[in-house]
């Protein structure tokens, strides 16, 4: 059973990207959200394929900062760490293969510089 979400918000978000070993996907979600509940799901439910993979979730009616400063216009909003480095905006279908694909297409180019 996958453990939940660990949540971020403006005072956390930073601070513990950047000490977080490994992979690290940040869901921003809300709570009246459907996409972003069959999100959830679908990552609780596929996590033993991703044991390396932490996941951590910002409500974004709550870190409006945040959400600003990635720019999230429509939820959920996805980014990509790994070691405490920025690799991008991960877009794909809310399925366990096409996030396995676009997981490690994001890994193979270069960290860069968050938003």
């Amino acid at each position: 059973m996958m453990p939940a979400l660990i949540p971020l918000d403006e005072f956390t978000f930073h601070q513990q990207l950047a000490q977080t070993p490994g992979v690290a996907l940040v869901v921003f979600t809300s709570q009246g959200c459907g996409s972003c509940r069959a999100w959830k799901q679908m990552l609780a439910d596929d996590h033993t394929q991703h044991p390396d993979l932490t996941l951590f979730e910002v409500d974004a009616g709550h870190a409006l900062g945040l959400a600003r400063e990635f720019n999230v216009f429509h939820l959920p909003a996805l980014f990509l760490y790994q070691a405490g480095h920025y690799h991008g905006a991960l877009q794909c279908e809310a399925r366990p293969d096409k996030l396995k694909v676009a997981i490690t297409a994001l890994l193979a180019s270069p960290a860069q510089e968050a938003p």
